[in-house]
């Protein structure tokens, strides 16, 4: 294809005249250049905004490789991230695990104790009371066996103290038993029954020494003093008023004026004085064994059998037969009230407390 060579318009020549209603016609070398200049133009902006979308696009694709290489870090780091929290979840599942196991074991060893140290708590508890009730049952045996509420008493106060020191609020009740039966025995009129037997052995060992109703020393003891006494100085008397006082006192010693009540009593030999302060020994003995055997109704029945030989043939008129049988009148009223008051509340109390309630 060949290009017409451009002319110069000045060389050009002149155009025919034109009317004026007439258009001009159109040059066809001005239109191609224009075309072409526009062509021209159309393509360098063409390239230019080729150039500027290569080059916005080498910026895009380097900020999206930039940006796809960020994110792969990224992804990299949160799926290492993402691993170490899938660790550190197991992990904390498992200390969690672990954690609730122990807890788990030392909630029960927190019951385990608990039960057990309400067992301790319940089992001193019982081996107190079995303890307590042992001891009353051997005091009670005891106080039966000696007719004394003394071992009663005591081992009701020994009780009594060793509740106090447990102070368990669940024994109250049984303090309050043992409590009233502490006053209910001490206020019972119960007789001394170790006191009866040792003024037994008291009045046993002075029957030897008592004065029968036929003896003729004790009277004769008895005015030698009072002769003494009324005789003058023996510098003031002579000596054969002496020997004369001496012999009267003899003699009135042999003839003694008194009052007979019991002729049984002065008929007695020094043989049957002898067998009858022995028989006054075996009543006495009697009395002591039937106490120790708790036959009170025998006891009293041989202290009457003794109080009654002792004044029907011993001296009523000396002290000493007087203060024994004084006392065996005391030993016979003090038999009277023999019974035993007894402890039916605290044992109560007792099998209450054993049996948990």
């Amino acid at each position: 294809m060949s290009a017409e060579p451009d002319r110069d318009p000045d060389l050009a020549p002149p155009a025919p005249a034109l009317d004026a209603g007439e258009a001009a016609p159109a040059r066809p070398g001005m239109t191609s250049v224009v075309a072409f200049r526009l062509l021209v133009l159309v393509a360098v902006l063409a390239l230019g905004s080729s150039v500027l979308l290569w080059q916005k696009l080498s910026t895009i694709q380097e900020q999206l490789a930039r940006q796809s290489a960020d994110a792969g870090s990224n992804a990299v780091e949160a799926r290492a991230v993402a691993r170490q929290a899938q660790d550190l979840a197991r992990d904390i599942a498992a200390r969690q695990a672990v954690n609730d196991q122990r807890l788990g074991e030392v909630a029960l060893q927190r019951t385990q104790l608990e039960e057990l140290m309400q067992s301790l708590s319940r089992s001193r508890d019982e081996n107190l009371v079995v303890d307590i009730e042992s001891g009353l049952r051997l005091a009670q045996q005891q106080a039966q066996l000696t007719l004394s509420a003394e071992p009663l008493l005591a081992a009701l106060r020994s009780a009594d103290q060793r509740l106090a020191r447990a102070g368990e609020p669940r024994l109250a009740r049984l303090r309050t038993a043992i409590g009233r039966d502490i006053d209910r025995i001490k206020a019972a009129a119960v007789a001394d029954v170790p006191g009866v037997l040792l003024r037994l052995d008291e009045v046993t060992r002075q029957v030897d020494e008592l004065p029968l109703a036929n003896a003729v020393g004790p009277a004769s003891t008895a005015r030698a003093p009072a002769s003494k006494a009324s005789a003058p100085a023996p510098r003031d008397v002579p000596w054969w008023r002496q020997w004369l006082g001496v012999v009267g006192d003899e003699a009135r010693a042999l003839v003694r004026v008194s009052r007979v009540d019991e002729p049984e009593a002065m008929l007695l030999t020094p043989e049957q004085g002898f067998f009858l302060r022995e028989n006054l020994k075996l009543r006495l003995l009697n009395a002591r064994l039937a106490l120790l055997a708790r036959q009170t109704d025998s006891a009293r029945a041989d202290l009457a059998t003794a109080s009654s030989a002792l004044e029907r043939y011993f001296d009523p008129s000396a002290r000493r037969v007087q203060a024994v049988a004084a006392a065996l009148q005391q030993m016979q009223a003090q038999l009277r009230v023999v019974e035993l008051p007894r402890i039916d509340e605290t044992l109560a109390a007792l099998a209450a407390a054993g049996a948990g309630r």
